[in-house]
Protein backbone atom coordinates (compact mmCIF):
# COMPACT_ATOMS: atom_id res chain seq x y z
CA UNK A 1 0.00 0.00 0.00
CA UNK A 2 1.93 3.53 -1.38
CA UNK A 3 2.28 5.64 1.81
CA UNK A 4 0.29 9.40 1.85
CA UNK A 5 2.53 12.23 2.39
CA UNK A 6 1.09 15.45 3.26
CA UNK A 7 -2.59 14.52 2.01
CA UNK A 8 -0.83 13.08 -1.17
CA UNK A 9 -1.25 9.32 -2.43
CA UNK A 10 1.80 8.31 -3.84
CA UNK A 11 0.04 5.76 -5.65
CA UNK A 12 -0.86 8.04 -7.94
CA UNK A 13 2.53 8.94 -9.57
CA UNK A 14 2.15 6.82 -12.54
CA UNK A 15 4.28 6.36 -15.95
CA UNK A 16 0.88 6.37 -17.44
CA UNK A 17 0.15 9.91 -16.63
CA UNK A 18 3.13 11.38 -18.90
CA UNK A 19 1.14 10.27 -22.39
CA UNK A 20 0.14 13.13 -23.99
CA UNK A 21 -3.35 12.03 -24.49
CA UNK A 22 -3.80 12.43 -20.32
CA UNK A 23 -1.41 15.21 -19.96
CA UNK A 24 -2.98 17.91 -22.24
CA UNK A 25 -6.60 16.70 -21.76
CA UNK A 26 -9.26 19.04 -21.36
CA UNK A 27 -10.76 17.73 -18.61
CA UNK A 28 -9.08 20.21 -16.05
CA UNK A 29 -9.45 24.13 -16.23
CA UNK A 30 -5.68 25.44 -17.91
CA UNK A 31 -4.28 21.94 -17.97
CA UNK A 32 -3.16 21.66 -21.41
CA UNK A 33 -1.47 25.63 -20.94
CA UNK A 34 -0.04 25.09 -17.70
CA UNK A 35 1.30 21.72 -18.76
CA UNK A 36 3.03 23.65 -21.82
CA UNK A 37 3.80 27.23 -20.33
CA UNK A 38 5.46 26.01 -16.92
CA UNK A 39 7.99 23.50 -19.03
CA UNK A 40 8.62 26.26 -21.30
CA UNK A 41 9.78 28.55 -18.17
CA UNK A 42 11.77 25.41 -16.49
CA UNK A 43 13.52 24.87 -19.94
CA UNK A 44 14.38 27.60 -21.15
CA UNK A 45 15.97 28.95 -17.69
CA UNK A 46 17.43 25.82 -17.04
CA UNK A 47 19.30 25.69 -20.34
CA UNK A 48 20.44 29.62 -19.51
CA UNK A 49 21.87 28.26 -16.28
CA UNK A 50 23.52 25.09 -18.04
CA UNK A 51 25.06 27.28 -20.95
CA UNK A 52 26.58 30.06 -18.32
CA UNK A 53 27.97 27.57 -16.12
CA UNK A 54 29.94 26.59 -19.29
CA UNK A 55 31.31 29.89 -19.75
CA UNK A 56 31.63 30.53 -15.77
CA UNK A 57 33.81 27.55 -16.16
CA UNK A 58 35.88 28.42 -19.05
CA UNK A 59 36.19 32.16 -17.42
CA UNK A 60 37.43 30.66 -13.93
CA UNK A 61 40.04 28.09 -16.12
CA UNK A 62 41.23 31.30 -17.87
CA UNK A 63 41.94 32.92 -14.55
CA UNK A 64 43.77 30.12 -12.92
CA UNK A 65 45.74 29.29 -16.22
CA UNK A 66 47.30 32.62 -16.24
CA UNK A 67 47.96 33.05 -12.69
CA UNK A 68 49.63 29.69 -12.91
CA UNK A 69 51.56 30.49 -15.76
CA UNK A 70 52.70 34.28 -15.71
CA UNK A 71 51.92 35.40 -12.10
CA UNK A 72 49.19 37.90 -13.17
CA UNK A 73 45.92 37.50 -11.27
CA UNK A 74 42.79 37.88 -13.75
CA UNK A 75 39.48 40.01 -12.50
CA UNK A 76 36.57 38.12 -13.63
CA UNK A 77 34.87 38.90 -10.44
CA UNK A 78 31.47 39.97 -12.32
CA UNK A 79 30.82 36.90 -14.58
CA UNK A 80 31.82 34.74 -12.07
CA UNK A 81 28.92 36.47 -10.17
CA UNK A 82 26.32 37.12 -12.24
CA UNK A 83 26.25 33.28 -13.43
CA UNK A 84 26.13 31.97 -9.89
CA UNK A 85 23.28 34.15 -9.52
CA UNK A 86 21.64 32.92 -12.73
CA UNK A 87 22.22 29.33 -11.35
CA UNK A 88 20.56 29.79 -8.17
CA UNK A 89 17.81 31.41 -10.43
CA UNK A 90 17.37 28.46 -13.05
CA UNK A 91 16.97 26.37 -10.15
CA UNK A 92 14.75 28.03 -7.86
CA UNK A 93 12.34 28.37 -11.25
CA UNK A 94 12.68 25.14 -11.83
CA UNK A 95 11.56 23.60 -8.54
CA UNK A 96 8.17 25.75 -8.42
CA UNK A 97 7.08 25.69 -11.59
CA UNK A 98 8.49 21.96 -11.49
CA UNK A 99 6.52 21.26 -8.43
CA UNK A 100 3.43 22.79 -10.11
CA UNK A 101 3.40 20.94 -13.00
CA UNK A 102 3.84 17.28 -11.42
CA UNK A 103 1.28 18.36 -8.87
CA UNK A 104 -1.30 19.20 -11.32
CA UNK A 105 0.31 16.09 -13.58
CA UNK A 106 -0.34 13.39 -10.41
CA UNK A 107 -2.75 15.28 -8.14
CA UNK A 108 -5.30 17.62 -10.24
CA UNK A 109 -8.18 17.06 -7.87
CA UNK A 110 -5.99 18.13 -4.40
CA UNK A 111 -7.26 20.38 -2.02
CA UNK A 112 -4.68 23.10 -0.62
CA UNK A 113 -5.49 24.96 2.41
CA UNK A 114 -5.46 29.07 1.87
CA UNK A 115 -1.71 29.18 3.10
CA UNK A 116 -0.49 27.34 0.52
CA UNK A 117 -2.07 28.99 -1.93
CA UNK A 118 -0.85 31.75 -0.46
CA UNK A 119 2.64 30.08 -0.79
CA UNK A 120 1.91 29.62 -4.62
CA UNK A 121 1.50 33.09 -5.03
CA UNK A 122 4.41 34.07 -3.88
CA UNK A 123 6.95 32.32 -4.50
CA UNK A 124 6.00 32.55 -8.55
CA UNK A 125 6.12 36.50 -7.80
CA UNK A 126 9.51 36.11 -6.58
CA UNK A 127 10.59 34.12 -9.62
CA UNK A 128 9.27 37.29 -11.67
CA UNK A 129 11.71 39.52 -9.75
CA UNK A 130 14.98 36.98 -9.79
CA UNK A 131 14.44 36.35 -13.56
CA UNK A 132 14.32 40.10 -14.19
CA UNK A 133 16.63 41.55 -12.13
CA UNK A 134 19.41 38.26 -13.44
CA UNK A 135 18.35 39.17 -17.02
CA UNK A 136 18.28 43.00 -16.52
CA UNK A 137 22.21 42.68 -14.50
CA UNK A 138 23.37 39.68 -16.87
CA UNK A 139 22.78 41.91 -20.01
CA UNK A 140 24.94 44.89 -18.76
CA UNK A 141 27.59 42.72 -17.43
CA UNK A 142 27.66 40.86 -20.48
CA UNK A 143 27.25 44.02 -23.07
CA UNK A 144 29.74 46.25 -21.30
CA UNK A 145 32.15 44.59 -19.69
CA UNK A 146 35.02 42.11 -19.77
CA UNK A 147 38.10 40.31 -18.07
CA UNK A 148 41.16 42.41 -17.24
CA UNK A 149 44.49 41.67 -15.62
CA UNK A 150 45.05 43.36 -12.24
CA UNK A 151 48.10 45.92 -13.20
CA UNK A 152 47.60 46.09 -16.69
CA UNK A 153 46.25 47.96 -19.29
CA UNK A 154 43.82 46.24 -21.66
CA UNK A 155 46.74 46.09 -24.88
CA UNK A 156 49.14 45.26 -22.54
CA UNK A 157 46.66 42.15 -21.02
CA UNK A 158 45.47 40.90 -24.30
CA UNK A 159 48.89 39.57 -25.15
CA UNK A 160 48.76 37.25 -22.06
CA UNK A 161 44.65 36.13 -22.82
CA UNK A 162 45.92 35.22 -26.51
CA UNK A 163 48.35 33.17 -25.28
CA UNK A 164 46.32 31.20 -22.36
CA UNK A 165 43.65 30.85 -25.51
CA UNK A 166 39.91 31.02 -25.79
CA UNK A 167 37.32 32.42 -23.46
CA UNK A 168 37.49 35.97 -25.22
CA UNK A 169 38.48 38.45 -22.68
CA UNK A 170 35.23 40.12 -24.13
CA UNK A 171 32.39 39.08 -22.72
CA UNK A 172 30.09 39.64 -25.68
CA UNK A 173 32.21 38.50 -28.27
CA UNK A 174 31.74 34.82 -26.10
CA UNK A 175 29.04 32.90 -27.96
CA UNK A 176 28.10 31.29 -24.15
CA UNK A 177 27.37 34.67 -22.70
CA UNK A 178 25.23 35.81 -25.35
CA UNK A 179 23.59 32.66 -25.71
CA UNK A 180 22.96 32.35 -22.30
CA UNK A 181 21.68 35.56 -22.05
CA UNK A 182 19.23 35.43 -24.97
CA UNK A 183 17.49 32.18 -23.11
CA UNK A 184 16.94 33.90 -19.67
CA UNK A 185 15.49 36.44 -21.55
CA UNK A 186 13.06 34.25 -22.74
CA UNK A 187 13.23 31.89 -19.67
CA UNK A 188 11.78 35.37 -17.99
CA UNK A 189 9.19 35.78 -20.38
CA UNK A 190 7.82 31.92 -19.73
CA UNK A 191 8.08 33.01 -16.20
CA UNK A 192 5.57 35.33 -16.33
CA UNK A 193 3.19 33.50 -18.33
CA UNK A 194 3.33 30.75 -16.03
CA UNK A 195 2.83 33.03 -12.95
CA UNK A 196 -0.05 34.74 -14.38
CA UNK A 197 -1.70 31.62 -15.56
CA UNK A 198 -1.07 29.98 -11.94
CA UNK A 199 -3.00 32.92 -10.53
CA UNK A 200 -5.41 32.61 -12.68
CA UNK A 201 -5.71 29.09 -12.14
CA UNK A 202 -6.26 29.10 -8.35
CA UNK A 203 -8.83 31.71 -8.67
CA UNK A 204 -10.75 29.13 -10.65
CA UNK A 205 -10.18 26.96 -8.30
CA UNK A 206 -11.25 29.05 -5.36
CA UNK A 207 -14.29 28.99 -6.86
CA UNK A 208 -15.27 26.60 -9.47
CA UNK A 209 -12.75 23.66 -8.85
CA UNK A 210 -10.26 22.41 -10.56
CA UNK A 211 -12.58 20.78 -13.64
CA UNK A 212 -13.03 23.00 -17.02
CA UNK A 213 -16.43 23.60 -17.29
CA UNK A 214 -19.15 21.09 -18.11
CA UNK A 215 -16.34 18.20 -16.53
CA UNK A 216 -15.96 16.06 -14.11
CA UNK A 217 -14.34 12.89 -12.08
CA UNK A 218 -15.65 10.78 -14.44
CA UNK A 219 -14.02 12.39 -17.51
CA UNK A 220 -10.95 11.43 -15.81
CA UNK A 221 -9.52 7.97 -16.80
CA UNK A 222 -6.99 7.83 -13.68
CA UNK A 223 -9.80 8.83 -11.03
CA UNK A 224 -10.35 5.94 -8.42
CA UNK A 225 -13.88 6.20 -8.91
CA UNK A 226 -13.80 5.09 -12.69
CA UNK A 227 -11.36 1.98 -12.03
CA UNK A 228 -13.24 -1.08 -10.99
CA UNK A 229 -11.44 -3.11 -8.39
CA UNK A 230 -9.22 0.01 -7.23
CA UNK A 231 -8.60 0.78 -3.93
CA UNK A 232 -8.77 3.89 -1.83
CA UNK A 233 -8.09 5.70 1.54
CA UNK A 234 -10.90 6.13 3.14
CA UNK A 235 -11.03 9.61 4.89
CA UNK A 236 -12.38 8.09 8.58
CA UNK A 237 -10.02 5.81 8.95
CA UNK A 238 -6.32 6.16 6.34
CA UNK A 239 -5.89 2.79 7.46
CA UNK A 240 -8.34 1.16 5.62
CA UNK A 241 -9.21 0.81 2.07
CA UNK A 242 -12.38 1.38 0.45
CA UNK A 243 -13.02 -0.96 -3.03
CA UNK A 244 -15.32 0.77 -5.89
CA UNK A 245 -16.70 -2.21 -7.86
CA UNK A 246 -18.65 -1.40 -10.90
CA UNK A 247 -22.52 -1.25 -10.38
CA UNK A 248 -24.30 -3.83 -12.06
CA UNK A 249 -27.38 -3.18 -13.66
CA UNK A 250 -30.46 -5.07 -14.27
CA UNK A 251 -31.96 -5.89 -17.54
CA UNK A 252 -35.35 -5.28 -18.00
CA UNK A 253 -36.62 -8.75 -18.31
CA UNK A 254 -34.59 -9.56 -14.68
CA UNK A 255 -37.74 -10.83 -12.30
CA UNK A 256 -36.89 -11.52 -8.58
CA UNK A 257 -37.52 -14.66 -7.34
CA UNK A 258 -39.70 -15.05 -3.93
CA UNK A 259 -36.80 -15.18 -1.89
CA UNK A 260 -35.69 -11.52 -3.23
CA UNK A 261 -32.65 -12.71 -5.81
CA UNK A 262 -32.43 -12.24 -9.14
CA UNK A 263 -33.60 -15.18 -11.62
CA UNK A 264 -32.55 -13.59 -14.61
CA UNK A 265 -28.88 -11.69 -16.08
CA UNK A 266 -27.25 -8.80 -15.29
CA UNK A 267 -26.70 -6.53 -17.68
CA UNK A 268 -22.78 -4.72 -17.35
CA UNK A 269 -22.51 -1.46 -19.70
CA UNK A 270 -19.06 -2.49 -20.32
CA UNK A 271 -18.66 -6.27 -20.87
CA UNK A 272 -22.13 -6.45 -22.55
CA UNK A 273 -24.79 -8.89 -21.24
CA UNK A 274 -23.55 -12.19 -19.19
CA UNK A 275 -25.47 -14.47 -17.31
CA UNK A 276 -25.53 -14.00 -13.55
CA UNK A 277 -23.99 -17.59 -11.41
CA UNK A 278 -25.67 -16.46 -8.46
CA UNK A 279 -29.26 -16.61 -9.66
CA UNK A 280 -31.59 -19.03 -7.97
CA UNK A 281 -32.45 -21.67 -10.82
CA UNK A 282 -35.48 -21.33 -12.57
CA UNK A 283 -38.23 -23.92 -12.23
CA UNK A 284 -39.87 -25.14 -15.58
CA UNK A 285 -43.02 -26.30 -14.09
CA UNK A 286 -43.09 -29.28 -15.91
CA UNK A 287 -44.00 -32.51 -14.25
CA UNK A 288 -40.36 -34.03 -14.56
CA UNK A 289 -39.43 -31.28 -12.22
CA UNK A 290 -38.19 -33.19 -8.65
CA UNK A 291 -40.25 -32.64 -5.95
CA UNK A 292 -39.48 -31.21 -2.86
CA UNK A 293 -38.17 -33.59 -0.26
CA UNK A 294 -41.26 -34.61 1.96
CA UNK A 295 -44.43 -33.96 -1.09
Amino acid sequence: MAPVIWGLDLKEMQWGKFKGKYMFNDVYHLRKTKMIVYQIAMILCVCSESVGTAALSDYVDQRDGITTRYGYHTSVRDIVGIFSFNIFVGIAVATIFGSGFFFDLFWPQRAETPAVKKAWKICSVLMCVFTLADAIALTVIVATQRATIDGLSNSAAQKYFDLNGPPAPIYRKNAYCVGSTVLLWLGMLGTFASTYIMWKSIAHDKVHGPFAAGCGPADDPWDISNQPGATQRSAANPNSDITFEPKPMHSEDTRPSSAGIPTSHLADPERGTATNTHAAPRMNGTADAEPYPGT
